[in-house]
């Protein structure tokens, strides 16, 4: 079975299971400062887990590519990506863990569907604590469905609770794993006793509880689950592949690294590291780039994660000898491989082309600039009778001028130098700690982003575009915002900067609605009428047969997700703070409600 193959019966089991079809979303997410990238297939959806009614009902299945950094330097093994399809399903109060559970192993074992042998899938269950008890349900819906006693294993919170941060919805969640050692798992094996032959392939998590504080869990009136199955490493394990590089999804990106490099992988360990790496940052630059609001390489946020991504690449084409821009080739594999599922990718095949090769270029020149910066720093080196290179020095190198350690270890050797390795290391490490800790985020971060005053900013949001294209004319159109709960940011088309009479009108505008202490209305409708209704939406994005339409009394008309004010009177006053250019073509407004 191909991955095209997994996606389409997984949505199709869901379907027949009777859940709606809903479009993936972004890669970057909307109005959550907290995470640079969509992490999880329930990441879009954060508003309806929390209660809001959505368009499409209550049972809703898709699949979203995500994007996790926490552990791109460890990327290069077998298994672990940047880039990955979560194929997911929801029930927003609907059914509970009895119908989950049956689902997903139906979808599993069935001959109908998946047809894997039960005997090598065990789970896992939460095994209680002081705050809440051990997950006898999930435990017995499971035995219901055929699972043996022992191929259960009930595990702490560390493994199988999942919360949306110190307060707020949580619950305990099941694990899927399947058999990747030899033969049949022998009798008592399963997560719990043996856990380097079992591999996690789904996790159904149960939002049962609301948590008011560290020891005070209540039951929530509404119970969602919120399910995540892993297209790679079920695709992996459906043609019995020992790895994800082997199956269709790598294959032909892999091909095309062996024609630019003239190495056959499969026959040098190391080698073989950089062909992954290049074949899944390569693949994660492209999905990013290609995407509905696909951002450019640089040296803050999803940006920078971008450029570490191209400049990693580019690093392990050197060490398999490329030394020529390479990246582009790869993309047009990568492209070829994912348009049917995501057809943005051929939207902006160019723009992908071209930023990969301009960044590749640029790093290949930020190369020779970092060993110009080597042989300005070897007069002082010389003075150190230990002929050591520090890796203080030597990450400095590496994370300034993006120079990689065995260059300075080389260029070291020339001049009778040795490196402090292990204090590169060091360095590195607490570099990369700092680095998850600001950047990475976690998804919880998107759960908890919806205070009331950062409601007031999204609401204003709307204000303010009605108000840019009453001053500026119909061709602004939204290109993304960012809304933290000191300030909103909010880009739009426009090709020149704003005069101070234009942004003065502009401000006049929205508070003048604000004033008039206008209704917000909500409506569910189908797309097309929401476009005949004169409605904006956001641009890029994709949007389901059926949206919401949020009307502010005769001054905007917007599809939006939420959430909203009741009315605009409790805004507060609406000071533009600045006006900037964002990129080619595209300004933005930073703005305070006061």
């Amino acid at each position: 079975m191909t991955a095209n193959e997994l996606r389409s019966k997984y949505i199709a089991f869901f379907k027949s299971k009777g859940h709606a079809e809903i479009s993936g979303k972004s890669l970057i997410p909307e109005n959550d400062p907290s995470v640079l990238f969509t992490t999880a297939g329930m990441h879009p959806l954060v508003p309806y887990l929390l209660g809001e009614k959505h368009p499409a009902g209550t049972r809703l299945t898709d699949y979203q590519k995500c994007v996790r950094t926490g552990d791109i330097d460890e990327v290069g093994d077998p298994s672990h990506l940047t880039c990955f399809e979560m194929l997911g399903n929801w029930s927003l109060g609907d059914y509970f863990k009895k119908e989950s559970i049956a689902f997903s192993y139906e979808f599993l074992t069935s001959k109908d569907w998946l047809a894997l042998d039960p005997r090598k899938i065990s789970v896992t269950v939460f095994a209680g604590d002081a705050n809440a008890p051990r997950d006898e349900d999930a435990a017995n819906y499971w035995k219901e469905n055929g699972m043996p006693e022992d191929k259960i294993a009930y595990l702490p919170a560390s493994d199988n609770w999942w919360a949306a941060g110190p307060t707020g919805p949580c619950g305990p969640d099941t694990e899927i794993f399947y058999w990747v050692g030899e033969g049949l798992p022998p009798k008592g094996s399963n997560k719990g006793t043996d856990p380097e032959n079992w591999m996690e392939i789904w996790n159904n998590v149960f939002m049962q509880f609301n948590r008011i504080d560290e020891k005070t869990l209540v039951p929530l009136p509404k119970q969602n689950v919120d399910t995540g199955m892993g297209l790679e490493r079920t695709n992996c394990i459906l043609q019995g592949k020992t790895s994800v590089y082997l199956t269709e999804v790598f294959k032909p990106i892999i091909d095309t690294i062996e024609k630019l490099s003239n190495y056959t992988y499969g026959t040098d360990a190391e080698k073989d590291k950089s062909v992954r790496i290049i074949a899944d940052h390569s693949r994660s630059a492209v999905f990013i780039l290609g995407d509905q609001k696909g951002v450019s390489p640089s040296n803050v946020g999803a940006g920078y994660v971008l450029r570490r991504l191209i400049r990693r690449a580019v690093r392990h084409g050197m060490k398999l000898g490329i030394d020529r821009a390479f990246l582009a080739e790869i993309a047009e594999t990568v492209i070829e491989n994912f348009k049917c599922a995501y057809p943005e990718l051929e939207e902006n095949r160019e723009k992908v082309f071209n930023e990969l090769t301009a960044e590749e270029n640029k790093f290949r020149d930020t190369l020779k600039k970092g060993e110009a910066e080597f042989q300005k720093l070897l007069p002082n080196l010389m003075k150190n009778p230990k002929k050591e290179i520090s890796g203080k020095v030597a990450f400095r190198l590496y994370d300034t001028f993006g120079f990689p350690l065995e260059l300075t270890q080389e260029l070291g050797a020339e001049n009778g130098f040795t490196v402090d390795v292990e204090g590169f290391k060091e360095a590195e490490k607490k570099h990369q700690e700092l680095s998850r800790t600001q950047s990475a985020g976690t998804f919880k971060g998107g759960l908890a982003e919806r205070s009331e005053i950062t409601t007031k900013y999204h609401t204003a949001t709307h204000l303010l575009q009605a108000a840019l294209r009453q001053v500026l004319g119909p061709h602004v159109a939204q290109k993304g915002s960012n809304i933290t709960e000191e300030r909103m940011r909010f880009d739009f088309s426009h090709p020149a900067p704003m005069t101070k009479e234009e942004i003065k009108q502009v401000e006049n505008l929205v508070n003048e609605q604000i004033k008039r202490n206008l209704p917000v209305k909500m409506e569910i409708m189908s797309l097309d009428d929401a476009k005949k209704s004169g409605a904006t939406a956001l641009f890029g994005e994709k949007y389901e047969s059926n949206v919401k339409v949020y009307t502010i009394g005769d001054f905007s008309k917007e599809v939006c997700g939420g959430p909203h004010v009741e009315n605009t009177g409790n805004l507060g006053t609406f000071v533009i703070t600045k006006e900037q250019s964002s990129s080619a073509g595209v300004r933005r407004i930073k703005a305070v409600l006061k």
